[in-house]
């Protein structure tokens, strides 16, 4: 072999070895992960004084008269050309609230129970493929998308949350999927489980369709949410529970922006059917570069389903006709991600559903305790950080 073969064969050899490497890199390129995190702490004054310190059917800022931490978040984003993966991990008393409602179901000889306790330290899992352009597809534990408010206090112009945020589900385990018709519409489909089950108490599964249109300073969400939601073996039988949801915001102006949500839905049971229709409005105005002034008021109704021997099992509000809400929050922010807020906030209900003076039971399963006020005021004073 000449020398200028031996030299071609070893530049030839260095060309191949480049772009082996250099495809390798390529495909093992790093994904960009992106960390985030929130913290929400509140304390906050119940003027019933109830003496086991509940303010009932409020939610997440749900007691009297001590410092609580509600939620800290830690999770990440990662992305890899196409894929999205993302997972929050969670602790608090928030996340014991929201899952109460998860199925437990026993587990076999070689396969374990699954009930609240082991799904509440996850707030989101998801696993999103870009398909197309405007093809979006993802799997796993979603934040509800019914209803207008976020689950993060920064996300939303109220530290509280509306009834209809707490009476309607949190979340879903399922599969989703959006299509972009423009840049202002997009339509979606999914399919979950049902309300509130990362695994299901039936075999049946819920669809939701959906339309969004937006653009920069409002947007309108239309979906319905149907399917089985009773356990097997539930009196009111196999009944498909129907839920419509609207919701709207609006940025009037730089300085006031506007919020509604509206909900309707009903469920033919062996009894009757059972409905029920909830509406919440809510303004935030800007009165400083820090400072924002946010008012909200809320009523939710539900009528039970009876033959006049039998009733159904309330869905919500532990059988009372109706709640309602009003909250005024001040919310200042002295620094870029830190919110501290200052809310006032009056519940009423339609029969006994919150907690005054001195309360019966002892609140275990054999002795819950007992309602005994059909109206409720606090005073809260709340901060969330995040990054």
């Amino acid at each position: 072999m000449t020398r200028r073969a031996r030299r071609r064969g070893r530049l030839y050899g260095a060309a191949v070895l480049g772009c082996a490497l250099g495809a390798t890199r390529e495909a093992s390129a790093e994904p960009k992960v992106s960390p985030e995190g929130y913290v929400e702490a509140y304390v906050a004054w119940n003027t019933n004084r109830p003496s086991n310190a509940v303010t009932n059917a409020r939610g997440f800022d749900d007691r009297h008269a001590t410092f609580s931490l509600s939620n800290a978040v830690l999770g990440a984003r990662a992305e890899l050309g196409p894929v999205t993966t993302r997972l929050l991990l969670q602790v608090g008393s928030t996340p014991t609230s929201y899952y109460a409602a998860e199925p437990r179901r026993a587990g076999g000889t070689a396969s374990g129970a699954t009930d609240a306790n082991l799904w509440k330290y996850v707030q989101t899992a998801t696993i999103a493929w870009q398909a197309t352009s405007k093809l979006k597809v993802e799997g796993g534990i979603f934040l509800s998308p019914i209803g207008v408010e976020q689950m993060a206090v920064k996300d939303n112009f109220t530290y509280s949350r509306s009834n209809l945020f707490f009476g309607l589900p949190f979340y879903h385990t399922g599969l989703r999927a959006a299509y972009a018709l423009s840049d202002a519409f997009e339509v979606g489909l999914a399919a979950y489980n049902g309300w509130n089950s990362v695994v299901d108490n039936n075999e049946e599964k819920s669809l939701v369709p959906s339309v969004t249109w937006k653009t920069k300073q409002s947007q309108v969400q239309l979906l319905y949410f149907g399917g089985v939601e009773r356990a097997a073996g539930a009196a009111e039988g196999r009944p498909w529970r129907h839920t419509f949801d609207l919701v709207a915001t609006y940025d009037a102006a730089s300085w006031l922006s506007l919020q509604a949500q509206g909900d309707v839905g009903f469920e033919e049971t062996r009894m009757g059917t059972s409905s029920w229709a909830a509406v919440a409005l809510a303004a935030r105005y800007k009165l400083a570069s820090f400072l924002y002034l946010a008012g909200r008021v809320d009523r939710f109704g539900e009528t039970v389903a009876s033959d006049g021997t039998l009733a159904a099992a309330p869905i919500f509000w532990s059988g009372s006709p109706w709640v309602s809400s009003q909250t005024v929050t001040l919310d200042a922010r002295p620094v870029e991600q830190l919110s501290v807020r200052l809310e006032v906030r009056r519940d009423a209900s339609g029969r006994e559903l919150y907690y005054r003076g001195q309360v019966s039971g002892t609140g275990e399963a054999d002795a819950p305790y007992v309602p005994n006020a059909r109206t409720q005021s606090t005073v809260l004073l709340g901060a969330t950080a995040w990054f």
